[in-house]
Formats: C-alpha cells, structure tokens, sequence
C-alpha cells in the first residue's frame, strides 16, 4: 500500500522547473500528481508517475539527483470535516505526518491524499484499523489510465 514517489532539488530560479518536466514528458511518461515547495534558494519538487523506474533513470540521464521515497495515498472524505478525521485518528495514535499533498484524481465522494509518514508501516496499520482506505499502488497508478 506504500506508493514511490520521485524527489528533485532544483535550485530556484527561472527554467529549473521545467526542464526536467520536459525530459519525462520526451520519454512519454505522464506525471499522476505533483508537489512543489520552494525557498529562496531550492525547491523540492515531488512527482508520482506511473513508470517511477523509468522516470529515475531519465532524470538521472538528464544530470538531476532523483531520490525515492515512500508515501501512501489515503482515500478522505470529500466532505467538510473529512481530513480532519484522518489526521485525529493518525494523532491520537502518536504519527508522525512529514508531509501530504492532493493527488490530482477525483473518485465520486473521495479525495485523494498523499502522505509522507515517519513510518509508513504504523501509519497504514493505523489508517486500516480504523477503517481508513489507503489505497493499493497498482489501484491509484492506474486509476485512470
């Protein structure tokens, strides 16, 4: 249930984004969602695709550092209040939440979440219990493909 995300640096200035975009978009590789968070100096630019193995190795061709990283998408009720309950049963069970961010898919009823866990394990497990979706790798990367 665990998702690999890909994770550049780029330094923050004009063309630094898009260059790489254009490299994955030349290898006929759809990106599925993305997240972008800057300073004034870098950004970390954060993209799930459905061939992760392959994007990597056209980004390291391109000379850009892509690191792996393990997130979990999370079924959330589209509905007021909705995250919160995600988040009050991920904090009353002590997890840690690095970071998440919208997967750009729309399921009737649902939104989509990306999170970044201190211990993913635990997070699911955690999700699960309490009746919680997270969702299955091959069931979001091909959602709508």
């Amino acid at each position: 249930m665990k998702l690999q995300q890909l994770s550049l640096f780029l330094e923050n200035r004009p063309g630094r984004l898009d260059a790489p975009l254009e490299a994955i978009a030349a290898a006929g590789i759809n990106i599925l969602t993305l997240s972008l968070a800057d300073t004034a100096q870098f950004g970390i630019l954060r993209l799930i695709v459905r061939d992760w193995d392959k994007a990597r190795q056209v980004l390291d061709d391109g000379g850009w550092v892509a690191n792996l990283t393990e997130v979990v998408a999370v079924d959330v009720e589209d509905r007021p209040g909705g995250l919160a309950e995600v988040l009050k049963v991920l904090d009353q069970a002590g997890v840690n939440i690095e970071y998440m961010y919208a997967f750009s898919s729309y399921r009737p009823g649902k939104a989509i979440l990306i999170f970044r866990f201190e211990d993913p394990d635990q997070a699911i497990k955690v999700l699960l219990d309490q009746g919680i979706r997270a969702l299955d790798s091959d069931e979001l990367i091909h959602a709508d493909a």
